[in-house]
C-alpha cells in the first residue's frame, strides 16, 4: 500500500540530495519517477532541481493554481512522484498529492523545509504534518553542535533578519542553520 511521505530538516540537511538519491535508485529499478517543483523555487532554473552538493535533474514546475491530481493523471503510469521543496505548494496541492496516493496508490515523496526563518510553518508543510502516513526529520547541526531547527535568514549586514516576507529565495548566502538557543542569542545580541 502506498504512503504520502513528509522528509523535512532545516536548510543544508540535504533534502534534495535525498529526493535526488531516491529518484536514482527508482530509476535504477526500472521504474518511472515523476519529479515536481513548486514554480515559487527558481534559485537553480525553473525547471531544475539541484542540491548544494552538485546532484541536478530536470523537474516538471508547478504553479500555484495547477491541480497536481490533474497533472499526474497526464503522465501515464509514473509509479512514484518525488516533490521537491514541497513546502511552496498550497495546501490544496498536498491534499491532491494525499488523492495521488489514496486513489492511484502511488507513493508519494515530498521533501522540504518546516518552518521559514521565524520559525513559523509553511503552507504545504502544515498541511503535510496534517496528512502525511510518514514524518521523518532529516537532522543537520547548528555551529554549536546541537541540532539545528532555525533556518536562520541572514541579512546582507551579517545579522540575522526578524522581519520581512515569509519567502526568500536563498542559499548559505542568506540562510544558516542554526539550533533555537544559538538564534535567540544571535537575535539578542543585535
Amino acid at each position: 500500500m502506498a504512503k504520502l511521505y513528509f522528509k523535512y530538516g532545516a536548510m543544508g540537511s540535504s533534502k534534495t540530495a535525498n529526493a535526488l538519491i531516491t529518484k536514482f535508485n527508482y530509476e535504477e529499478r526500472g521504474m518511472k519517477v515523476w519529479l515536481i517543483k513548486p514554480s515559487v523555487d527558481t534559485r537553480d532554473g525553473a525547471d531544475v532541481v539541484k542540491s548544494r552538493i552538485g546532484l541536478a535533474a530536470s523537474a516538471e514546475v508547478i504553479t500555484p493554481e495547477k491541480d497536481i491530481f490533474e497533472e499526474y493523471k497526464k503522465q501515464g503510469g509514473r509509479d512514484v512522484v518525488i516533490a521537491d521543496e514541497c513546502q511552496f505548494f498550497t495546501a490544496a496541492q498536498i491534499d491532491q498529492l494525499r488523492r495521488i496516493v489514496d486513489e492511484k496508490d502511488i507513493p508519494v515523496l515530498c521533501y522540504g523545509l518546516r518552518t521559514d526563518f521565524l520559525t513559523r510553518l509553511f503552507e504545504g508543510s502544515r498541511r503535510l504534518f496534517e496528512v502525511a502516513d510518514s514524518v521523518t526529520e532529516i537532522k543537520t547541526i547548528c555551529g554549536c553542535g546541537k541540532k539545528a531547527i532555525v533556518n536562520a535568514r541572514i541579512g546582507e549586514d551579517g545579522k540575522v533578519v526578524t522581519e520581512g516576507g515569509q519567502i526568500m529565495l536563498g542559499g548559505n548566502d542568506s540562510y544558516i542553520a542554526m539550533c533555537h538557543s544559538c538564534w535567540k542569542q544571535a537575535i539578542k545580541k543585535q
